[in-house]
């Protein structure tokens, strides 16, 4: 049987020790995303054997992650479906990456059928990419950069805790313009956004904003997801300001630590416009991810 807790902030080290050392880039293990989302998620862990076990409850929908770390792999999975005929639910897993998937397929060979959304894969880009904007195909961002200097007295300084209330200010103006309170997706993702501003220190969030004459226009914020890989969670900007979006995007990435070679935008969850603009950026990685089942349990069912 495994032992499940409730995740919370004091268990970072804890977790982090796991995920800051492994290969896995995606979003999903970033801490301050396991925390900041447990409200809709129900988030679990679990240390067992040399690894960290996920679990979550996706629209009331039982879901593990692929355990992290290293040992006897095969034992594990088999622990945990237990633990899921133990809730009387399927066995299934998200954010299977393509090697998680080649991992599965070795030591299980035809016990799991995999199905990747596109809508759920991350968007990886090579931070030298994002500090230099060099190339032809940068050419359209350097202009936006080049247009915003030229045009507004701005500043850049880092996101600390006696900012956040200036960043929460945006937001809500953020929101006001874009509707938030009629769709659930936004209105889900404030409220993760303010868990993650006002616990900033004890999540171990990095940010920066952008001042235009002294008014905040542009705030971002994430945290390393491994060694070399360091993930952006939020960003926000006022639209009024042309470039804004752009200039932060240029900075943060501009003050991220060199030793990151990977800069992680997440998913664009289907979204036209937000998709476009990922693209825009010329990611490195499109890092696809796909739900793994047991093959008596169809991926159709499965409603996250």
């Amino acid at each position: 049987m495994i032992s499940f807790k409730d995740i919370e902030i004091k268990d970072k080290e804890l977790i982090t020790s796991y995920t800051l050392n492994s290969h896995r880039r995606n979003c999903d293990l970033s801490f301050s995303n396991l925390c900041s989302w447990r409200f809709l998620y129900n988030t679990q862990f679990a240390v067992q054997d040399g690894f960290l076990i996920l679990k979550f409850w996706a629209q009331g929908e039982l879901v593990y992650m692929m355990p992290v770390g290293n040992g006897d792999l095969k034992k594990v999975l088999n622990d945990m479906m237990a633990d899921a005929e133990h809730e009387g639910e399927n066995f299934c897993m998200l954010g299977v990456c393509t090697d998680m998937r080649a991992d599965l397929e070795a030591i299980m060979p035809g016990r799991f059928h995999f199905e990747a959304d596109r809508n759920y894969a991350d968007y990886l880009y090579l931070r030298t990419n994002l500090t230099t904007l060099a190339g032809k195909k940068f050419q359209p961002k350097r202009n936006h950069i080049n247009k915003f200097r030229r045009t507004y007295n701005y500043e850049y300084i880092p996101l600390t805790s006696d900012r956040i209330q200036e960043c929460l200010d945006l937001e809500a103006e953020w929101c006001k313009a874009n509707d938030c309170n009629r769709h659930q997706g936004t209105d889900n993702e404030r409220r993760a956004l303010s868990y993650a501003l006002r616990n900033f220190d004890a999540l171990g969030l990095t940010g920066g904003i952008i001042h235009v004459d002294d008014k905040i226009v542009a705030f971002t914020f994430g945290m390393p997801i491994n060694q070399e890989t360091f993930g952006v969670h939020v960003e926000k900007a006022d639209t009024a300001i042309d470039g804004a979006y752009s200039m932060i995007n240029y900075e943060f990435a501009n003050h991220i630590p060199e030793q990151y070679t990977y800069i992680n935008r997440e998913e664009d969850l289907g979204i036209e416009g937000l998709r476009k603009a990922k693209l825009s950026y010329h990611p490195t990685i499109i890092l696809e991810k796909y739900t793994a089942c047991l093959n008596n349990t169809p991926v159709e069912q499965i409603n996250w």
